[in-house]
């Protein structure tokens, strides 16, 4: 056996960087993507001043800009906005087991804040269901919110601003890459089993059930439904009934004729107003249970009742934390959606500092967890908005319904408002996204349906761990297990391609041309050099049948690897391998 040659071939490459000058373009290109500070290059410290100002401040760049004719857009756009959050506002507050007043409040403070700081032009901010869902049931293993209510708002607004400080931390840390972890498979589980689960709650409503439980799995809500059958009424039922088909009426109609968005966007004010009619000509019958008193006046300061008492902060903390992650993941999400349909950019760690500094405004002013709704901004941007002066025109609406308006929304229905929530929940279960996974992706739609089946059977934070988790798992499979290939040459051309793919593709005599699916590096060199040692002798078993030997093997690899000699300094293989290494600038030839 010839013993083992390296031969070195030099070629026309720039001198290798420094590990300093690597390590901090990584760094920036890790942290800083989209190279934020590139505008304050060479210019004068006053200039430098106003488009730094600009940038972390953005109402400061788009305001002086701003005309008339903008303004008519977003007030349009603010009002019809305005009748979609009223009711959604007083749904999302019973859902999170708090006074249906702070639903307005949450309302009224956070759009201003987001209007000075934010970076989208589409954002209509507000409550969420899920977030709603959470907060309630993970600080109501601590707290009942119907035995102890006072403290169990107080622990609401304490997780607001726990959810604030840690989402202002993500942004200005540049820590925006933890929400990517959220893949599109974990949200469409998680949200299709919050939606399931909140469906089912509104059974209470639907059949006016005044004992019902405060756990969110399916189990023990459907045993509280039918082991308190005593308390159905068939009035509420029937009103509850006509509610949700009405709304949904009005949601094929937006879809079938969509410059009718605008039915369907103040459909629920129009429910809600047509049940405070029923209720207030029906007042005093037990069938049908409102909302009650709901307190004129603008929020009052909240930042006195914050309570960080070791006995119940690490429920507040869990809960701020999660619905945090949640809100990012969903307002960022729908805010570059929008963006990329009017072909603007959108600065996800700026909208983090954005939900951030809102909450924590928020919780000082009696509001809970506010992010970018996707209801709200579809709505918002069929409406025709313009800039984030249409949160500004919403918060005026909320606040002139506080000082005015709140004795009228007192005789709600809560069937209204159940009927309201299921409508918009329906929207959220997305049927032909899971087939789609199903058809595409299995993996996937095994993430989706863990966390679908997680959120439905378990608890709601369960199964959002259990899918962000399967979803990382499956991450570090593709970076240790990486796919290989083997290229043949399509005829009459100089293509090479997977020849399980192309069965028309040749291979070259004594050569093994192989493409790896990543980068080579230390968690996968090993399987790696094991994969193609098991192609070699496939190969060759092949070969000999037709005598022909391998006598090289070529990696096509793509894109930069890193760490090349995690490869190069194993045991030499029984054939020459030529590798390109863009480190060095050399070709290595190994050979025995």
């Amino acid at each position: 056996m010839a013993p083992s040659t390296e031969s070195v071939v030099h070629v026309n490459f720039s001198n290798p960087r420094s590990f300093a000058t690597k390590f901090k373009s990584h760094l920036k290109e890790t942290f800083f993507p989209d190279d934020p500070f590139r505008q304050f290059r060479n210019e004068p410290p006053l200039r430098r001043t106003k488009k730094a100002l600009q940038y972390f401040v953005p109402i400061f760049e788009w305001l002086p800009k701003y005309t008339f004719s903008m303004f008519k857009y977003d007030v349009l756009a603010g009002i019809t906005v305005a009748s979609l959050a009223i009711p959604q506002g007083i749904s999302y507050a019973k859902l999170a087991e708090i006074p249906a007043i702070y639903g307005l409040y949450s309302s009224f403070v956070p759009p201003l804040i987001y209007a000075v700081f934010g970076s989208s032009k589409n954002i209509a901010v507000g409550t969420v269901a899920a977030a709603s869902l959470l907060i309630a049931s993970t600080i109501g293993d601590v707290v009942s919110p119907t035995a102890d209510p006072t403290l169990f708002l107080h622990l609401v607004f304490t997780a607001t601003f726990i959810t604030g400080i840690f989402q202002t931390a993500l942004g200005l840390l540049r820590l925006g890459i933890l929400v990517d972890f959220l893949s599109h498979s974990t949200i469409t589980g998680f949200m299709g089993g919050t939606a399931t689960i909140i469906i089912l709650q509104q059974l209470k409503g639907f059949l006016g059930v005044t004992h019902f439980t405060t756990k969110t799995d399916v189990v023990s809500v459907l045993r509280a439904v039918f082991s308190h059958r005593n308390e159905w009424r068939w009035e509420s039922a029937v009103m509850g009934v006509c509610f949700l088909l009405f709304l949904l009426f009005t949601v094929q109609l937006r879809k079938r004729l969509p410059r009718l968005f605008w039915v369907s966007a103040v459909a629920p004010i129009v429910t809600v107003l047509i049940g405070c009619i029923i209720a207030y000509f029906l007042r005093g019958h037990d069938a049908i249970q409102t909302v009650g008193h709901l307190k004129k006046g603008l929020n009052p300061l909240s930042i006195r009742y914050l309570n960080f008492n070791p006995k119940y902060l690490t429920a507040v903390v869990k809960a701020g934390i999660i619905t945090g992650i949640l809100g990012l993941a969903e307002g960022i999400a729908i805010g570059r959606s929008f963006a990329i349909m009017k072909n603007e950019q959108t600065d996800g760690n700026k909208e983090m500092i954005a939900f951030g500094l809102m909450n924590i405004a928020g919780s000082f002013t009696s509001c809970y967890l506010t992010t970018g709704p996707f209801s709200k901004s579809a709505v918002n941007f069929n409406a025709g908005c313009r800039t984030a002066m249409s949160n500004v025109v919403m918060a005026f609406c909320i606040m002139l319904t506080l000082l005015f308006l709140a004795s009228v929304f007192s005789y709600t229905p809560l069937v209204a408002l159940s009927a309201i929530i299921t409508s918009a929940m329906l929207g959220l279960i997305k049927y032909e996204e899971v087939y789609h996974l199903f058809k595409v992706d299995k993996f996937d739609f095994c993430i989706c349906m863990a966390a679908f089946f997680g959120v439905t059977f378990i608890s709601m934070d369960v199964g959002l761990m259990l899918s962000v988790g399967l979803s990382i798992v499956r991450a570090l499979l593709y970076v240790a297990r990486p796919a290989t290939a083997k290229l043949g040459n399509i005829p009459n051309s100089t293509l090479y391609r997977d020849i399980e793919q192309y069965p028309a593709a040749t291979s070259v005599p004594g050569v093994l041309v192989l493409q790896l699916g990543s980068p080579i590096h230390f968690a996968n060199s090993t399987y790696i050099r094991e994969r193609i040692l098991r192609w070699i002798n496939e190969e060759e078993g092949f070969s000999n049948s037709k005598g022909n030997n391998i006598e090289h093997v070529l990696l096509e690899l793509g894109g930069k690897v890193a760490l090349i000699q995690e490869f190069v300094c194993c045991d030499p293989l029984p054939c020459h391998i030529d590798i390109w290494n863009e480190d060095h600038g050399t070709c290595s030839k190994t050979s025995q």
